[in-house]
């Protein structure tokens, strides 16, 4: 890897974390525990389209594993990666289909994230009646994945990169 790969690539990981830390900030105003906007993914978007499947997928799991580090913990962290899988690989898979747009391709990850989290959830609680958050979840990933989206395609648009 070439020296300026990596810083960028260190720059991109270094903002998702800071934008993970931001919204961690913020007091959340839904009813709903686990609603988050996702800042985050505005990186993981741009390093998808820019950069291609490969930086995202490790971007989005270095943020995790050092956000978890730092911020969280190890519990977190399961859910997080079991999100963060689907929802990556349901972007790839639309991404290359070359159909959708980019804030579409958002909306549909940022579902996927909720539902990855929700199955994890079920799993380790051994609570099945946890799928009935998946109404409310549904309905603020397509809210979130829409503003998020919005901002990707925005700085995607902007940012013009040679690696």
């Amino acid at each position: 890897m070439k020296t300026k790969e990596l810083t960028l690539y260190a720059l991109l990981i270094s903002a998702a974390m800071i934008l993970s830390y931001v919204e961690s900030l913020l007091p959340v105003f839904a009813a709903v525990p686990g609603v988050k906007a996702g800042f985050a993914n505005i990186v993981i978007i741009f390093a998808l389209y820019k950069m291609g499947n490969k930086a995202a997928v490790l971007i989005s799991l270095l943020r995790i594993f050092l956000s978890s580090l730092l911020f969280g913990n190890m519990f977190a962290m399961a859910y997080s990666i079991a999100g963060a899988i689907l929802s990556l690989s349901t972007m790839i898979f639309l991404k290359n289909t070359n159909k959708l747009s980019i804030i579409t391709v958002s909306i549909v990850g940022a579902v996927m994230h909720n539902l990855g989290q929700t199955v994890v959830a079920v799993f380790v609680l051994q609570t099945k009646g946890l799928m009935y958050y998946m109404a409310p979840l549904t309905l603020s990933g397509v809210c979130a994945g829409a503003l998020i989206g919005i901002a990707a395609a925005l700085v995607t648009e902007r940012i013009k990169l040679s690696i």
